[in-house]
């Protein structure tokens, strides 16, 4: 069962398309779960949305190969029956989920 701040895998879409990609599971409650999507897409992006984007550093414990960026500037709320049947591929670490924390409490810029 997904717990917060556990990695799974979802097929996220958007406007008439969409991928499988890595979410960060952040709020769950008995009808509902918020979570984050998770990219590798960094460089090309604008300073703005860079801003919004976690970079993860203990890639190994969250079950991620490249180096990966929570983007907090988007959130999906996914019903939990759908998440109930999910795996956890991966965890964040001690060490990214406190550094995680205090990134999703700074006001924005």
């Amino acid at each position: 069962m997904i717990q917060p701040l556990d990695i799974f895998i979802y097929y996220v879409s958007w406007d008439n398309t969409g991928k499988r990609r890595p979410v960060l599971a952040y709020l769950i409650n008995i009808d509902k779960i918020v979570v984050f999507p998770i990219t590798t897409q960094y460089e090309n992006k604008s300073e703005t949305i860079r801003a919004k984007y976690f970079k993860v550093k203990d890639l190994a414990q969250s079950g991620l190969d490249r180096q990966s960026y929570i983007d907090t500037g988007t959130k999906y709320i996914l019903p939990s029956s759908v998440v109930d049947k999910k795996n956890p591929i991966g965890k964040l670490s001690e060490d990214d989920a406190k550094r995680f924390k205090e990134f999703i409490s700074q006001p924005p810029a």
